[in-house]
C-alpha cells in the first residue's frame, strides 16, 4: 500500500513539475537610452513580456495599430506588461518619442 502511495505522490509532483515547465518564461524588455532592447523578439504565443522603463524620461510602449496594447507613460523603473496570445507580428513604439521603435514576432506553439 505505501509503494502504491509513494508511486501516486511521485507521479503527482512529476505532473506539476512537468506542467510548471511548459509555461514560457517570462520576457524582459528594457528601455534604456531612448531604445528598447531588444529591438526585434521572438517568443511562443502565451508568452507575458514585460517592458521596464530605466531612463530618467517618461516612456510608452503602444503597438503599431494603437489596439493590441498600449501602456500608459512609464517613469523611471515603471513597468508595463502584455500576454501575447495570437501569433503575429507586432511592431511597437513609443508615442512620446516615435523614433523609438522595435518589434515583437510572436509563434504558434
Amino acid at each position: 500500500m505505501f509503494k502504491l502511495f509513494a508511486s501516486l505522490i511521485g507521479g503527482a509532483v512529476l505532473a506539476v513539475a512537468l506542467s510548471a515547465q511548459a509555461a514560457p518564461a517570462p520576457i524582459i524588455i528594457k528601455i534604456d537610452n531612448f531604445t528598447f532592447n531588444p529591438t526585434t523578439l521572438v517568443i511562443p504565443v502565451g508568452t507575458t513580456v514585460t517592458w521596464v522603463n530605466n531612463d530618467d524620461v517618461p516612456h510608452t510602449t503602444v503597438a503599431e495599430d494603437h489596439k493590441t496594447f498600449r501602456s500608459k507613460p512609464l517613469d523611471t523603473d515603471d513597468k508595463y506588461a502584455f500576454t501575447f496570445a495570437t501569433p503575429g507580428e507586432f511592431p511597437y513604439f513609443c508615442s512620446i518619442h516615435p523614433r523609438m521603435t522595435a518589434k515583437i514576432i510572436v509563434k504558434a506553439s
